[in-house]
């Protein structure tokens, strides 16, 4: 149920907060297909902060098909949405590459790739280990005339968040759900 709550939580204000933004871009001009008025963008994943990771990603799109981004990433706390309490951190980097279909990077219709590396910690045990996960995904960047960006998609993604037994290990769905500001 608590899950629930936070999804509903989530959707709802994002649909609130981009009410003005859908209304404003209904009376846009046609963008012609190299003009790419927002080259950057900056956004956070508040599904994968429900899970536990924190990440804030950099987007530059480099050509007008392709972006890359990275972000600093970080395990600072157990799971809203599974109730099990797992003392461990995690440190690390996450960087990404997309393909985007009608050249209008860092927006539209994406394909990519991404990868985290990071240092896995805990008190149950002395050492640190490595841990991480690659991922592939598709989904689509919405940009609006302000700069509000909101993007999603799904793929599959293998995890090694294992450390003294807590962490997911294996081949799991791969989500992505964020808001930002584009620039």
């Amino acid at each position: 149920m608590k899950s629930f709550q936070i999804i509903t939580l989530t959707l709802g204000t994002l649909l609130l907060l981009t009410q003005t933004s859908f209304a404003q871009d209904a009376e846009e001009k046609p963008v012609e297909e190299n003009e790419r008025p927002y080259k950057y963008t900056l956004q956070f994943d508040p599904l994968t902060a429900a899970l536990g990771y924190m990440h804030l990603q950099l987007e530059h799109a480099v050509t007008p098909s392709f972006s890359y981004y990275v972000s600093p990433h970080a395990r600072t706390h157990s799971s809203l949405i599974n109730y099990t309490y797992e003392p461990y951190n995690s440190i690390g980097v996450e960087a990404g590459l997309r393909f985007f279909f009608k050249k209008q990077a860092p927006e539209g219709l994406w394909i990519g790739a991404r990868g985290t590396i990071a240092r896995l910690s805990t008190e149950l045990q002395t050492t640190a280990e490595p841990g991480g996960y690659v991922s592939a995904l598709g989904g689509y960047t919405w940009i609006s005339k302000n700069g509000f960006v909101l993007s999603g998609g799904a793929g599959v993604q293998y995890i090694n968040y294992n450390i003294a037994g807590m962490g997911p290990k294996g081949i799991f769905p791969a989500l992505h759900t964020a808001f930002g500001t584009a620039f």
